[in-house]
This record gives C-alpha cells, sequence and structure tokens, in this order.
C-alpha cells in the first residue's frame, strides 16, 4: 500500500529538538516518496529522499512560480487566485525572470569576496562578545550573539544604515518566525516594504560602497530593487542567525564533539558543514510539475504540487553514514542545506564565514559555555516557521 502523510507541518518529537519530525522520517523509511494529501483536498507529493530532492531541484519541468504553487501545507486556497511574485523577488520564479534578478548579484556573493569579509566579521563577533562578556552571565545567546552578527553584515552589504539594523530584525522576526498573526504579518511586511522603497530612492540620489546602490547602476527598477533587498536581508539574516543559535545549542547537548572541535580547530570546516546538515534549517520548500514527470516509480502529473523536505533529504540513510549522528569529523558531504540548482542559496558562502568565524570564537570566548535552562526549557520555533530555530537560548558560564 502507498505510503500517504496527511499532517505537514508535523510537531518535533519531545526531547529531539534536532531531528525532523517523526512523520517525516517514517516516511522516508515507507521510501524516498510518499503521496501528500493537501488541506484543500489535493493529492502531491512529498520528498523524503536525498537523490530525488536534488533531481527534482536540478529539473527545468519542475517550477518555483508562485502563482503556480496553489496548493499549500498549511492554507486552503479555494477558489483565490495566486498572484505572481512581486518584482525582485526571485526565488520565486523561473528562468529567465529568474536568471535576470540572480545574476547582477552572483559576482558580488564569490567566495572570494566573501573571504575577504572575513575580518570584518572577526571584528563585529567580538565586538558582541565583548559585550556579552562585560555583561556577564546569563546571557540569551540569540539576541546577543546569533541575531546581530549577521545582522549588521547583511546590512553593511546592502548598505542600510547600522541604526536601522533593528527595525529589520524585529520585522523579519515577524513574518518568518511563524507565530505572528495575519495583522502582525501584514504590519512588518508593510513597514519592511515602505523602508526598502525609501532606501532604493536614496541611494539613487546618493549611492554608497555598497550592493543595493551597485545595482542602481543597471536597467532594474525601483520596486524590482526593493523586492532583491527584500530577499537579500531576510536570506542573509534569518537563515544564519538560527544556524548560529541552534548549532550552539546542538554543541552543548553534543559534549563529545564540542570537545573535539575546541581541541582541534582544522575541524572547523568541516564541522560547519555537519551542523548545517545536521540540522537544515531552511527545511521544505515546494515545485509545482509544469508536466507529467517520471520519478521515483511514480508519475508526478502536470501541476501537482512536490514538497521537497530537506531536513530528511540530509539524514537519508541512502547518502550518509549514521545520518542521524553529529559528527564534526564526517567525512561525506554534499548536504542539500543550501538546495542545489538554479536557486541554489546565493548567500551560502557568506554563511559559511559567519560561522566559521563565529562559533569557534564563542566557544574560545566561553570555554564553560552551558544551558542556563534545562535543554526541554529551551524555546523552540514551530514548524510553521519558515526556518525553523530557537526562540531564545539562556546560557551561562563561569565569569
Amino acid at each position: 500500500m502507498e505510503h500517504t502523510v496527511t499532517t505537514l507541518p508535523a510537531a518535533r518529537k519531545p526531547g529531539c529538538p534536532f531531528d525532523p519530525p517523526a512523520e517525516l522520517i517514517d516516511a522516508r523509511r515507507h521510501g524516498p516518496i510518499s503521496r501528500y494529501r493537501f488541506p484543500d483536498g489535493h493529492e502531491g507529493w512529498l520528498i523524503t529522499g536525498y537523490d530525488l530532492v536534488r533531481s527534482v531541484l536540478a529539473d527545468p519541468r519542475f517550477s518555483s512560480r508562485k502563482e503556480l504553487m496553489r496548493h499549500h501545507p498549511l492554507i486552503d486556497f479555494g477558489e483565490i487566485e495566486v498572484p505572481p511574485a512581486p518584482p525582485g523577488e526571485f526565488l520565486l520564479m523561473d528562468d529567465p525572470q529568474h536568471s535576470r534578478y540572480r545574476k547582477p548579484l552572483v559576482g558580488r556573493f564569490t567566495v572570494r569576496r566573501m573571504r575577504l569579509l572575513t575580518e570584518r566579521v572577526e571584528q563585529v563577533t567580538a565586538d558582541h562578545l565583548d559585550a556579552m562578556e562585560k555583561a556577564g552571565p546569563p546571557a540569551d545567546l540569540v539576541t546577543a550573539f546569533a541575531k546581530p552578527i549577521p545582522s549588521v553584515i547583511i546590512c553593511e552589504l546592502l548598505g542600510v544604515p547600522y541604526e536601522d539594523r533593528g527595525f529589520f530584525q524585529d520585522n523579519i522576526d515577524a513574518f518568518l518566525g511563524g507565530e505572528a498573526g495575519d495583522e502582525e504579518l501584514f504590519a512588518a511586511y508593510t513597514a519592511t516594504q515602505r523602508y526598502l522603497a525609501e532606501l532604493v530612492a536614496a541611494k539613487r540620489v546618493t549611492p554608497t560602497d555598497d550592493v543595493l546602490s551597485d545595482l542602481t547602476d543597471s536597467d532594474l527598477t525601483d520596486e524590482e530593487l526593493q523586492g532583491i533587498a527584500l530577499i537579500l536581508l531576510s536570506a542573509g539574516f534569518d537563515t544564519t542567525a538560527n544556524m548560529l543559535a541552534l548549532g550552539t545549542f546542538a554543541l552543548l547537548r553534543h559534549p563529545e564533539q564540542l570537545a573535539a572541535w575546541r581541541a582541534d580547530p582544522a575541524l572547523t570546516d568541516r564541522a560547519v558543514e555537519e551542523l548545517l546538515r545536521y540540522l537544515s534549517v531552511a527545511k521544505t520548500f515546494m515545485r509545482t510539475a509544469l508536466e507529467d514527470v517520471e520519478l521515483g516509480g511514480r508519475t508526478i502529473a502536470a501541476g501537482t504540487a512536490v514538497i521537497l523536505s530537506y531536513n530528511t533529504a540530509n539524514r537519508d540513510p541512502g547518502r550518509f553514514t549514521d545520518p542521524h549522528v553529529l559528527d564534526l569529523g564526517r567525512q561525506d558531504g554534499g548536504h542539500l542545506a543550501f538546495g542545489h540548482g538554479i536557486h541554489q542559496c546565493l548567500g551560502q558562502q557568506l554563511a559559511r564565514v559567519e560561522m566559521r568565524v563565529a562559533l569557534p570564537a564563542l566557544l574560545s570566548r566561553f570555554p564553560t559555555l552551558r544551558l542556563a535552562v534545562p535543554a526541554e526549557e529551551v524555546g523552540l520555533r514551530p514548524e510553521t516557521a519558515d526556518v525553523y530555530g530557537v526562540k531564545s537560548l539562556p546560557v551561562t558560564w563561569d565569569a
């Protein structure tokens, strides 16, 4: 009998904050592809296996276009027509529109350019660790460390004034955190869009040394620049902030791995990749079949929605040895935490630089760092959030 999943997003198993929801792990045990019944009754597919997720991400027969996403794991759209993505919001577009927006950005997020930012990331990290140390224990690692570091860096890259950083943190939290009501979501989104419109207009008049100013020299309209800025600010802040916080939580719950990293700084690159694989904070994405596609022994009919589960793909025993084990020395890399194909995360090298700098600096500065509350009391983001993580992470240390 074919396995069918009817509950998404599913809750994580109590006491297992780092593992995918049990329903997804169970679906993966039944095979890499399962049927999924959406709230509107539509039958789609849930893909949990590594090879099939990677295959769909690289296949142009599967679309990212927003207007084709008529079925949603949480929402019954009924007869409502889903509009196309706003100008500039290229994550929800296919080529050639997608490439038109992404291509001008690629050269600004290369490995070399992001490595040149290392010194600045080190400085920002040191500043926040200094402040943490001066204030003394305990501290909320989310507000003292995990949020401000990527927030400062992405705001500087885009030319957002430092004093406006808190505004972005609060509003991006509101529309990506998974807990805001409709009114709060709308207010946060509207306020952010209004601010970005003013910022783009200011860059047109007085360009500065930043990505957004550079783009005002192109043929992109103000509205398109506004959409691009929203994507970069959201993705460049929220995902890394949650990786820093949830990654620290995972390390504190795996003291043998934490000790191994402290003892051997040469583990850093592999440790970062393993945390990305193990936690997969950007956990699910969707695609729509543009034509009938044979996949995993099934026929995915044209117009059918497909949910891609990154966190189970990155825990696939067919791809990774002991996939549910956090192993900072792991040799079998190639995770999908940043996606794959034409929509692979543009800012992945920036995220890597921030993690490679910030996590070792934290562990070095506070060798006795530990949770200040029982692990089960750490507040987790709900599965409705686009990006998984912790809402707060109370920590302490020997001052």
